[in-house]
């Protein structure tokens, strides 16, 4: 029988899927209770983009095995692509209940608990996750990003700052410090970290504009114009554009 499953394998791996099912219902026809080939299934469904199938399969294999995490993660996948936030979390928050321990179930139930604004349960599991896996930066990320939304900024500071130094060559994450530092109102710091978004990303558009603005509002009106220059040099919509260069001239005429 490993030499059928063994074939059937092949054939997933190099993404015949339609071959690999019939392969794997041969293996179905003398395991009937092989719940890790009905996941099998369901995945290469959900790649032929059956995904009717592939929830089929999914459920067959955790009605055989409700300890079989992968399929947790399958479907619970399969439904947040399809933009079934309440399906998504029904099956995470039952994986989280058959396993426990399982910290992989915990940190995607607390991401689409972030997707549903869920905050306070998203802290949760992202703590629990954290409890088990102190050095899980991804979830000190997702921490920082709900602390953020909350209007705690100190502690989307503090999980940012954790991450940063796992992660220092990440424009995004100095883009989210900075935001969060402009939240706690540590102008200086909020700068810093988006000139460090520039330094990692010379084509980070987002950060050029945010740096003018805090120029600006510090009266530097010098670094303000530098900065909105090199904004409006990018690939931005040409109102955009328009507007932030009549802003350079309201500046460069106060200065003049």
């Amino acid at each position: 029988m490993s030499e059928k499953i063994d074939k059937a394998m092949a054939l997933f791996k190099e993404r015949k899927y339609e071959e690999a099912i019939d392969a794997f219902s041969l293996v179905l026809e003398n395991e009937p209770d092989n719940a890790d080939i009905y996941n099998n299934m369901g995945v290469a469904y959900s790649c032929l983009g059956n995904f009717d199938q592939a929830e089929r399969f999914y459920t067959k294999a955790l009605e055989l095995d409700p300890e079989l995490a992968q399929a947790y993660i399958n479907l619970s996948d399969l439904y947040y692509k399809a933009g079934d936030l309440p399906s998504a979390l029904g099956t995470l928050q039952r994986g989280t209940y058959e396993l426990p321990e399982n910290l992989a179930i915990a940190h995607l139930l607390a991401r689409v608990y972030i997707e549903d604004q869920r905050w306070e349960d998203a802290i949760i599991e992202l703590e629990r996750v954290l409890d088990g896996e102190p050095e899980n930066y991804d979830a000190y990320y997702d921490l920082g990003h709900v602390c953020f939304e909350l209007g705690d900024y100190e502690s989307a500071i503090s999980n940012f700052e954790n991450v940063i130094e796992y992660n220092a060559n990440n424009e995004l994450l100095y883009y989210a410090l900075a935001q969060a530092y402009e939240g706690n109102n540590e102008i200086d710091k909020a700068i810093s970290n988006y000139l460090k978004s520039i330094a990692v990303n010379d084509k980070f558009t987002l950060a050029y504009k945010k740096v003018g603005v805090l120029f600006l509002a510090r009266e530097d009106f010098e670094d303000a114009i530098e900065y909105f220059e090199d904004y409006i040099n990018f690939d931005i919509p040409e109102e955009e554009k328009e507007s932030v260069g009549k802003l350079i001239e309201r500046i460069k005429s106060k200065i003049a």
